[in-house]
């Protein structure tokens, strides 16, 4: 017990190191359990994972004590391969976001297939560069019939019947989005158990238009996303997991990181459960403590954010709600990566 309240105190220490600088709001959807949506940080970040086939679900419903919630949920799918014989792999994924908030019910529905390719840089152990593309459909749509505006209040009452005056020529529209990104993982240390990765990724490269006037000048900002992650063992049945992104979208910036103690029950090579306890923050918005729980192949998470911005009085502390489910197997196939030596993972 004295040695995981050591290893408890090292990952508070290690969670104030990785959450120091500034930050504020970013323009786009995001999730505190982050590092469950790889292709949402980085298109490159797919593939880095140990198995055949990952698939991952994240649902965020936020601010329920404020007003009408905002709900969340991304799902994405990877297919990873070898490449010839040699120890270079593809990896093909698919993401899907949808998004709804506040009274109109504005949503927001996202379809990106993305495609990566890992190059070895080492015959002796992982180590690879990564680099990758995601694009596809986006599609934006609100409930007109649920807009209130000032021309409606007649003589200072609202009739609903009054045109609203807005001149929006659909409540829907659609536009095509991309993104690019590379990064880095390499394992390290004895026996190369620990891993590590940086990537960089560039959001939103061909503008697309946010404004349902269709104009020109509200285009969508791209975003930089500057990941990193540490995996390292404390000791046969213990290990950290430490994660952080910094995003920067025009004139917003954002700064979320933290770490999980994992724990494996059993025997520390097949382990019947791996137990995660943590806590990330997203700083001057929000304090997420998280819990996750390992049961081969599957893993299940919860966070919870505590508001900590200038809506705390009103939220009364309270923010989002996070869950999390993932898969990552391996599949009965001539060139599975179950036999290959090396394979980049995280």
């Amino acid at each position: 017990m004295k040695k995981i309240t050591n290893h408890i105190t090292h990952l508070f220490l290690l969670l104030a190191v990785l959450v120091s600088g500034k930050n504020s709001h970013a323009q786009d959807i995001h999730f505190s359990q982050f590092y469950e949506a790889p292709l949402l940080r980085n298109p490159s970040l797919a593939g880095i994972f140990t198995g055949d086939v990952r698939a991952q679900i994240v649902y965020r419903d936020q601010w329920n004590s404020v007003t009408n919630a905002f709900k969340s949920g991304s799902v994405n799918a990877e297919y990873k391969m070898p490449v010839g014989s040699g120890d270079d792999f593809i990896t093909a994924g698919l993401q899907l976001l949808f998004d709804k908030a506040g009274s109109v019910s504005l949503s927001t529905t996202h379809l990106l297939p993305a495609i990566n390719y890992h190059k070895s840089l080492s015959s002796d152990r992982n180590m690879y560069l990564s680099v990758g593309f995601m694009g596809g459909l986006v599609q934006r749509r609100l409930d007109r019939s649920k807009i209130t505006t000032d021309n409606q209040y007649i003589g200072g009452a609202f009739n609903p019947a009054a045109a609203d005056g807005e001149t929006m020529i659909n409540a829907n529209y659609s536009n095509l989005d991309a993104s690019v990104g590379a990064s880095f993982n390499s394992s390290f240390g004895t026996d190369q158990q620990n891993n590590l990765f940086v990537g960089l990724a560039y959001h939103h490269i061909n503008r697309p238009k946010n404004s349902f006037y269709r104009n020109v000048n509200e285009a969508l900002y791209p975003k930089w996303v500057a990941s990193g992650g540490v995996k390292f063992d404390v000791g046969d049945q213990a290990f950290f997991n430490l994660q952080a992104d910094y995003s920067k979208q025009g004139p917003t910036d954002e700064i979320i990181g933290g770490a999980m103690y994992g724990y494996k029950i059993g025997d520390p090579e097949m382990p019947d459960y791996i137990v995660h306890l943590g806590a990330f923050m997203r700083l001057r918005d929000a304090l997420i403590p998280a819990v996750k729980i390992d049961y081969n192949p599957f893993s299940i998470g919860l966070s919870y954010d505590v508001n900590v911005s200038q809506l705390k009085t009103a939220s009364q502390g309270r923010g989002g709600f996070e869950l999390s489910i993932t898969y990552i197997g391996f599949l009965n196939r001539d060139n599975s990566t179950r036999e290959k030596v090396f394979c980049p993972r995280f």
